[in-house]
């Protein structure tokens, strides 16, 4: 046979997720899947039962490119009663099929060959092939564990005049840090010196804990119009496969952002829109108990990791939970670690060194990362199953 044309240099050369890996081993052996992270419970009836009539009452053509109304004005209100921030909802909100795509079109929408782009790692992995597929190039900054600690020197030694655009993912998956006010002030002097743009991944914002509060970049002086902030309803309201996400920014950016929305998914099951928008509107009560629902479930399996003495590192806020396997003396590397936990303990956890760039040096190779969004009896069952795994 003929050799054929290479394909894309970006994706062709990408393993499988490891999401979907270590997903697809969790069945295969049976096990508690807490590495891929998704709750098990589906979100509030209420939202659900509106979408479910507005699919049938319609419509269900294409909405709005940029979303349908009643949603941009409810993503405009959300911005303004959380944190005081002012948007046009006719030119500054886009609505898109969930954060991967709002991400895939920010980045298309800032980023030329030739640029370069700060990640802050351990990072979400959709981040670099992206960043890739433009051309630009991918600058890595690592926040240092145990306490993800943000290295300034390093940060500022990243930026130079080439320098384009940050990622900026707070609440931080997977190393489940929330940005402090000092450390985004950091970065705020920084795109203002360097005059660079801010993609701001904030799918988090409601699940932080023990009292903290998330503030977006955007909130502080003279960043509105340096930033672009992706919010996802999947996360705040356990509905992943729903898919919908939505982009707050200066039109200036967003203009641009939604010509490249356009041409990605264009629009968003109008149905799932309305109920979404329905959902934005409802009381504080409900965006209160996610969080302290939340946080129970990280405490009871903070004492079921730290019960088998694996030493926890801190966890402000997401769905995830990172432990240091290290006093096991495991002969392999974290993700033969989480293979052999899948097998034999059956229960599944994701290793931390995947969110890296592959040019960094000293990647923790100890860490893994598990997800505690599950119901109670399962969480409940995961800990029978490693505590009687690990002889505790």
């Amino acid at each position: 046979m003929a050799s054929m044309p290479a394909l894309n240099n970006v994706y062709s050369g990408l393993g499988t997720t490891i999401f979907t890996v270590m997903s697809s081993l969790a069945v295969e052996h049976e096990a508690i899947n807490l590495g891929q992270g998704f709750p098990d419970v589906d979100g509030p009836e209420e939202i659900r039962k509106l979408a479910a009539e507005k699919l049938i009452s319609g419509p269900n053509q294409y909405p709005p490119m940029q979303g349908v109304p009643e949603l941009r004005q409810a993503v405009a209100r959300h911005n303004q009663r959380f944190y005081g921030l002012e948007y046009d909802w006719a030119s500054e909100i886009i609505v898109t099929s969930g954060a991967t795509e709002a991400l895939s079109a920010c980045i298309m929408a800032l980023l030329n060959p030739e640029d370069e782009a700060i990640v802050i790692e351990p990072f979400y992995d959709c981040y670099l092939p992206q960043i890739e597929q433009t051309g630009a190039r991918v600058r890595a900054v690592s926040v240092k564990p145990p306490n993800w600690s943000l290295p300034v020197d390093e940060l500022r030694a990243a930026f130079n005049k080439n320098t384009k655009a940050v990622i900026l993912n707070t609440p931080m998956n997977p190393a489940s840090k929330v940005f402090t006010q000092e450390e985004l002030q950091v970065l705020a002097d920084l795109l203002e010196e360097f005059d660079a743009y801010a993609i701001c991944d904030e799918v988090y914002e409601h699940l932080t804990f023990d009292g903290r509060r998330h503030t977006p970049l955007a909130a502080l002086d003279g960043m509105k119009d340096r930033c672009l902030r992706i919010g996802s309803a999947g996360k705040t309201f356990s509905l992943t496969g729903w898919k919908v996400g939505y982009i707050s920014g200066p039109a200036a950016l967003t203009t641009v952002v939604a010509k490249a929305h356009q041409f990605l998914t264009f629009t968003t099951p109008p149905a799932l829109q309305y109920a979404i928008a329905h959902g934005l509107n409802m009381d504080d009560e409900y965006f209160d108990g996610l969080a302290s629902e939340l946080q129970a479930k990280r405490d009871f399996l903070a004492a079921t990791l730290e019960g088998i003495g694996l030493p926890i590192l801190p966890c402000e806020g997401t769905y995830f939970m990172t432990a240091d396997i290290a006093r096991f003396g495991f002969n392999g590397s974290d993700y033969d670690f989480c293979r052999h936990i899948t097998q034999n303990a059956k229960v599944a956890a994701v290793p931390i060194s995947v969110f890296y760039h592959p040019d960094t040096k000293d990647v923790p190779s100890t860490l893994i990362r598990f997800c505690f969004c599950k119901r109670d009896d399962v969480m409940a069952e995961a800990a029978e199953r490693l505590s009687a795994y690990f002889g505790t």
